[in-house]
């Protein structure tokens, strides 16, 4: 191999190795078989979530995610392999994809990593059951107003029937 090319290549490992550090979530997906109008829609999908979508070559990614810590990932990286990166919330890249799975039988999740956590697919499933975390931070809200309202009602209606 040339020198040339080895430079290449460890330029490509950097930008990955960069992205695997920025992204707070993770899904590798096999996506063999799959439609090129089918792998379209999946991209305008992840491109609405700004979720970014891939393919990556795997002994590339997997030099990246040793170098980054993640390792044990020889096994997941065989085949073809797409990764969606996620950087502003840690579920939204296995919510997409597992959101893609009924429409797309042929798409397969691999795995998933979360905050520095290696996922297997179920794992990488379950989480995508996970809301948004601005809906999660609303339901907290929610649930921490509710006795205050209920109190304040209560209040009121005392106050109607003494007047």
């Amino acid at each position: 191999m040339s020198e040339k090319t080895l430079q290449v290549k460890h330029e490509k490992v950097s930008e990955i190795l960069d992205k695997v550090k920025r992204a707070k979530g993770i899904t590798l997906v096999d996506y063999r078989g799959i439609s090129v109008a089918d792998d379209t829609k999946l991209r305008n999908e992840f491109r609405k979530e700004k979720v970014e979508y891939r393919v990556l070559k795997n002994r590339l990614l997997l030099r990246a995610l040793n170098e980054a810590g993640l390792t044990g990932m020889d096994k997941v990286l065989e085949g073809p392999t797409a990764v969606a990166f996620s950087y502003d919330d840690a579920t939204t890249s296995a919510r997409v994809t597992c959101d893609n799975l009924k429409k797309i039988p042929k798409l397969l999740v691999k795995a998933g990593i979360v905050e520095g956590k290696i996922l297997n697919a179920a794992e990488t499933v379950a989480v995508s059951a996970i809301p948004p975390f601005n809906v999660l931070v609303a339901q907290l809200l929610g649930l921490l107003t509710n006795p205050m309202r209920s109190l304040a009602v209560a209040v009121s209606e005392v106050a109607k029937q003494r007047a």
